[in-house]
């Protein structure tokens, strides 16, 4: 099943994503948007990391095939969905299953782009969590294999969907915040969700007969099996993970990056507290200063994590949700009160009792995040939050990761990918990967 995209409709949904405006025309496709999908969900445990298969837009479709390295993990949706082949390696499923028209990736974010990236080579629509993944050449690889092969495709940063969301979009783009030169964005994670500031476990205990231990690992180095890592708490290991950065600033900086029209930052500066060789720390922060565009302003952003927070008088008398952020203007504030950003507050509340948000140019997403995927799948229309998007703004909050690890400031060139003061970063944006495993 493959959607029926010309170049010059991709273009044309690209640049508009980029200018901040969007088009509402689809593109035809040559298959029915009443037809199903046949989708192989890869990464099942618990529904996926996203869920998506408790979600009936998503189960509502041809679920034929199931792929986890875990089979007590994925064990109650092998059960769920038993006419679905059920498979281990992913690239054995992708070459020898013909019937798969798209995938959902929610596996450890070290293996996202390998997976993507064979899936879209073959033709597949592809939804991937967030992040989009674990470094920043990936993300590249991503974005352009995407634009080679027109597939639909959508990041799991699914507070976008929101009507809400993208109303707030466009009060930031109206101006009626005036000119935004500051960004507040901030976390509780991990805490009482996952460990970091951590050193490599000593045991070394056997491999359940359940877990394939090998394509976990994936293109990460090699390293003995420990329950620390699997399941789920590999988010805060740099061979597996994003820490808190990459968990959580696709949803909290989403609403101020494409509403501010924020591109790659310049420079890039951290403070933390217990970074470890191989963890993410206890805690840090982040400055991330972006360049003006055009007649807008420079923009610095600071993100923070942990439970810290921006000074509370900032939200002027307002309190700070534990995920959220605050976008300061000469004319006024926007405090959004969740971590997807589809709730928010315009401050100070007295010079907006009357205020009336500008007429939309963001089309409003069918049911959900998913569907605006399975119906760009379908019928070849735009998704909001595909790899394009995702990827730029993946790319640029990654690089706090980069500067926090490298353990300096960074003076960043987004467009090359490098750090102009500092080589040694190179490693970081373009790891080597173990031997077997490439990308496409």
């Amino acid at each position: 099943m493959t959607a029926n995209v010309t170049r010059r409709d991709y273009l044309k949904v690209q640049a508009a994503i980029a200018a901040g405006v969007w088009t509402a025309t689809e593109a035809a496709a040559s298959t029915a948007a009443s037809e199903k999908l046949n989708i192989a969900i890869i990464g099942a445990g618990k529904g996926g990391v996203g869920g998506v298969l408790n979600l009936p837009r998503v189960s509502g479709e041809n679920i034929v095939a199931i792929c986890d390295i875990d089979t007590k993990y994925a064990g109650p949706n092998l059960e769920k969905y038993p006419h679905a082949r059920q498979w281990t390696d992913f690239r054995r499923m992708l070459d020898r299953q013909k019937d798969i028209d798209a995938v959902v990736v929610s596996t450890p974010d070290h293996t996202h782009a390998v997976i993507s990236i064979a899936a879209m080579r073959r033709g597949k629509h592809v939804y991937c969590e967030k992040p989009l993944a674990r470094t920043i050449g990936e993300v590249r690889q991503m974005r352009k294999v995407f634009a080679e092969t027109h597939v639909a495709t959508q990041m799991g940063n699914h507070g976008t969907y929101e009507p809400s969301f993208r109303r707030a979009v466009e009060i930031v783009q109206s101006g009626a915040l005036g000119d935004v030169t500051q960004v507040h964005t901030w976390s509780d994670r991990p805490l009482n969700y996952w460990k970091q500031s951590v050193a490599r476990p000593t045991e070394t205990p056997a491999v359940p007969a359940h877990v394939n231990w090998d394509l976990f690992l994936g293109p990460a180095p090699e390293r003995p099996y420990h329950p620390i890592y699997h399941p789920f708490t590999w988010r805060g290991w740099w061979d597996f993970g994003t820490g808190v950065l990459g968990d959580i600033i696709c949803h909290t900086a989403n609403l101020a990056y494409m509403g501010l029209g924020l591109q790659y930052p310049t420079r890039v500066s951290t403070r933390s507290e217990g970074l470890m060789p191989e963890t993410a720390p206890r805690w840090a922060e982040m400055q991330f200063s972006f360049p003006a565009r055009g007649k807008r302003p420079p923009v610095e952003l600071t993100w923070y994590e942990s439970g810290r927070q921006p000074p509370a008088e900032l939200a002027l008398g307002h309190p700070l949700p534990s995920n959220g952020s605050l976008l300061i203007g000469d004319r006024g504030r926007m405090l959004t009160t969740d971590m997807y950003c589809a709730h928010y507050k315009l401050l100070p509340e007295a010079a907006f009792v009357d205020y009336q948000p500008p007429t939309p140019t963001l089309p409003r997403a069918r049911v959900g995040h998913h569907a605006e995927w399975i119906h760009g799948a379908k019928t070849g229309a735009p998704t909001l939050a595909n790899f394009e998007y995702a990827g730029r703004l993946s790319e640029a909050f990654l690089v706090g990761n980069v500067a926090l690890r490298a353990g300096q400031t960074l003076d960043w060139d987004g467009d090359q990918m490098r750090a102009r003061n500092c080589p040694a970063a190179d490693a970081l944006i373009h790891p080597e990967y173990r031997n077997g495993w490439q990308l496409e």
